[in-house]
């Protein structure tokens, strides 16, 4: 059974060739398209007295930014450098600057991501991202490097590198600018902005599976390195096998979260699929606690959509009832090394002496 989609983008944007109405669109998106250059080029960016480090995407939805923001701050941290991670706090109604505060905040306050992001290292809300870098360097808990979480096409604050992470699957869609595709803005601009890509395969397995030939191109159109990953689940994830399973998702691609699931042995009877960042209700809470006693079957998410459920009410049993699978980013031992090596990089820039 599949529950009604609630999707915050259409289906024909990740279709190989734009279809009509995507043409007809086309007037619009550059429109789109020459607003975002212009907002990346106007004024002066803040140069940070330390390396701030951008993981973002070309795209609109979910990619994979936030299991690399992760596993470059764990780098960071194993190099000696203290990590803080700075973030506009999608779907939060805090602006900031304002360091996220895990057990009081809320998704409501903060956004879903910072709430994972804070469990690893210090996370500050700053939708004025040279604010934000200020506030961290303010700290008197001294950070050596700044891990900006989204932030490619944003100008106003200097990076020390900047690493793009696509997804393996739907690469770039149909190549074109939102509204008529799913590129935030011109391809190409957007890859002078590029330091490396990452492109997050589409198996967990590590397997190619049904791959787009956007990483191929990329090979022969950009001049940066081109990195592959995978996310693997973390931790123990035996409950899953053969257990009839209510899943639910509301992230950018909640097809990789289902398809993992699948991997894992899970029997899905019934998937639901929400808008990214969506706040859910207690109605909600009580139709996803009635399919379970109905199938007799088990709830399960993801981290990202765990932490967006209230503690209180039906959301507070939903929340204590669901299971949810940790995943994190994996490379190869080669691009591990690359990965390493681009990081020590943007270290060894040294406070204040960002070209």
């Amino acid at each position: 059974m599949v529950a009604s989609l609630l999707v915050s983008e259409p289906g024909w944007w990740y279709r190989s060739a734009p279809t009509w109405g995507a043409r007809m669109l086309v007037p619009v998106s550059r429109l789109w398209g020459a607003a975002a250059e212009r907002r990346y080029r106007n004024g002066e960016a803040y140069r940070c007295p330390v390396p701030v480090i951008c993981v973002g995407n070309f795209t609109a939805g979910g990619t994979g930014k936030t299991p690399l923001a992760l596993l470059i701050a764990g780098e960071l941290g194993a190099l000696g450098a203290r990590p803080a991670f700075l973030t506009r706090g999608y779907g939060g109604r805090i602006s900031g600057p304002h360091w996220v505060v895990p057990g009081r905040d809320t998704a409501a306050d903060v956004g879903d991501e910072p709430l994972l992001l804070a469990r690893t290292a210090p996370t500050l809300i700053g939708c004025d991202r040279a604010s934000g870098a200020r506030a961290i360097v303010a700290a008197a808990a001294r950070h050596g490097a700044i891990v900006m979480d989204d932030g490619l096409q944003n100008g106003a604050l200097a990076k020390a590198l900047t690493i793009a992470v696509v997804d393996g699957r739907r690469g770039v869609g149909n190549g074109l600018v939102i509204p008529a595709g799913p590129l935030r803005a011109p391809l190409a601009f957007q890859l002078s902005l590029a330091d490396a890509v990452v492109v997050n395969r589409p198996e967990a397995t590590g397997e190619t599976g049904e791959e787009s030939d956007f990483p191929d191109w990329l090979r022969h159109h950009f001049g940066g390195p081109v990195m592959r990953a995978w996310t693997r689940p973390a931790g123990d994830t035996s409950w899953v096998l053969g257990q009839p399973l209510v899943a639910f998702s509301g992230i950018g691609a909640p097809e990789r979260f289902f398809r993992l699931v699948e991997r894992l042995g899970g029997r899905i009877v019934e998937r639901r699929v929400f808008a990214d960042h969506h706040a859910f209700t207690e109605k909600e809470a009580r139709d996803l606690l009635a399919s379970g006693r109905r199938h007799g079957a088990t709830l399960c998410t993801t981290e990202k959509d765990w932490v967006r459920l209230a503690s209180h009410g039906a959301m507070g049993t939903l929340r204590a009832e669901v299971r949810t699978i940790p995943i994190r980013l994996e490379l190869d031992e080669r691009d591990a090394l690359r990965l390493k090596g681009l990081i020590e990089a943007s270290l060894a820039v040294g406070r204040g002496r960002l070209p």
